[in-house]
């Protein structure tokens, strides 16, 4: 009897360290995009928004915050991960209201809070346009790790603002959680929002 008694003895075993592993696997969302948690600093901010109203990182806590760099004349990327962003949260449906999409203008000399508020309410109605000084805003962009550079002018004034296109993305409680390009597909923007969003998935 000793030898089916360890049979089963095993046989218990595999099945508990099988439930442990399910569980861990459980605990860990299958986020599609580039995982960043605990490899960034939390949401935190001093700027203006499109309304002129002063606010903070904390002033968003309680949605999931997409925060992305970029400013109102960029040619293209800009205006293409906007509009991304914004089929992103109409497949969202109603979750959609738990988010907001931080626009961050990297242009202070020519995006006032209200060219940002026209801007960015063309894309959609959860965006937020936020301004401030050059030195609050490559404080941030530093923070995040993230670069802009301010272009040679033509002779009638008009210059480019070459910046990095990643997509922050925060959770409710405004820890970084997931890192996006412009070229992420859609789907894995939804999938991985929805569990942000849904669950308020933790690490």
């Amino acid at each position: 009897m000793k030898p089916r008694y360890l049979t089963c003895l095993a046989l218990l075993l595999l099945l508990a360290v099988g439930a442990l592993l399910g569980g861990c696997r459980h605990d860990q969302p299958p986020f599609r995009l580039t995982n960043i948690s605990g490899h960034m600093p939390n949401l935190d901010f001093k700027l203006t928004d499109d309304n002129g109203k002063a606010v903070t990182g904390a002033d968003y806590r309680g949605k999931v915050v997409l925060l992305y760099f970029g400013y109102t004349h960029c040619p293209d990327v800009c205006p293409l991960t906007l509009a991304q962003l914004h089929v992103v949260m109409q497949r969202l449906g109603p979750l959609a209201d738990g988010a907001r999409i931080l626009f961050v203008s990297v242009d202070p000399a020519r995006d006032t809070p209200a060219v940002m508020h026209a801007y960015v309410n063309a894309f959609d109605k959860r965006a937020v346009g936020l301004v401030g000084s050059a030195r609050a805003v490559e404080a941030l962009s530093k923070r995040y790790r993230s670069a802009f550079t301010r272009e040679p002018g033509d002779p009638d004034g008009n210059y480019e603002v070459s910046h990095s296109s990643a997509i922050y993305i925060f959770d409710r409680d405004g820890k970084a959680r997931l890192l996006a390009t412009p070229s992420a597909s859609q789907d894995d923007l939804v999938h991985d929002l929805h569990l942000l969003l849904d669950t308020g998935a933790t690490p």
